[in-house]
Order: C-alpha cells, then structure tokens, then sequence
C-alpha cells in the first residue's frame, strides 16, 4: 500500500507540473506565435472562446511560480525513484519500466513548455 501511495503521488505532482506548464505556454507563448503569424484575429476568436487566457497572463507570476514549483517536486520524484525495485513478474515489470520512461518523458516535456513560455512572457518582450 506504502508503494501504491508513493506512486500515485509521483503521477499526481508529474501531471500537475506538466498541466501547469502547458498553461504558461497557453497563456504566453501561443498568443505571441499567433500575433507574431499575422493571425491577430484568430487570437481575439481564441479569447473570446476561453476567456480565462487573459486571466493566466494577467497573473503569470503565479502561474510559472507554481508550474516551477511542481515541476521541481517531480524532478525531485522522479530522482528518488530513479533505482526503486519493480515487481519480479514479467508484464508488471515491464509496465513498471515503460511507466518511469513515459515519466520521464513526461517531465522532459513540462520542463521544454515552461522554458518555452518563460521565454515568451519574460525575456522576448525585452528583446523588442
């Protein structure tokens, strides 16, 4: 039971890091690319349809504070477990394996998203 609580901590804070991280690529960098294309008007249509985007930029310290900060505490997870025994039965192992690569993959990911974002709400607009 101790194991099942671990894990399903892991895939709820690796899940949260990358949703987070998604928004801040919603919030600032997709706006950006779509003004930056010409398509000022497919941005208005987006707002206008998900109102909540203009909620994610105007608060976008928080939301890359805490996008930062999940994805730290499953960086943190994923370390730990890194060398943790998986079951000695073939299809459980081989599940165990494929879930820290997809893991992996998936914290990769979140981190490639909010650098991305970081990017285009912090650093792009002093370039300019």
């Amino acid at each position: 039971m101790q194991n099942y609580q671990r894990g399903f901590k892991e895939g709820v804070v690796a899940h949260l890091g990358l949703f987070t991280s998604m928004s801040t690529l919603l919030c600032c960098a997709l706006p950006a690319l779509l003004v930056s294309l010409g398509m000022g008007a497919s941005m208005i249509t987006l707002t206008n349809a998900i109102p909540q985007i203009t909620w994610i930029g105007e608060n976008k310290i928080y939301v890359f504070s805490f996008a930062f900060i999940m994805l730290t505490a499953s960086s943190i997870f994923t370390y730990k477990n890194r060398n943790a025994p998986c079951p000695i039965d073939p299809k459980l192992r081989d599940a165990c394996l494929r879930g820290r690569k997809y893991s992996k993959i998936v914290l990769i990911l979140g981190w490639i998203s909010l650098s991305v974002g970081f990017f285009f709400a912090f650093i792009a607009q002093l370039l300019t």
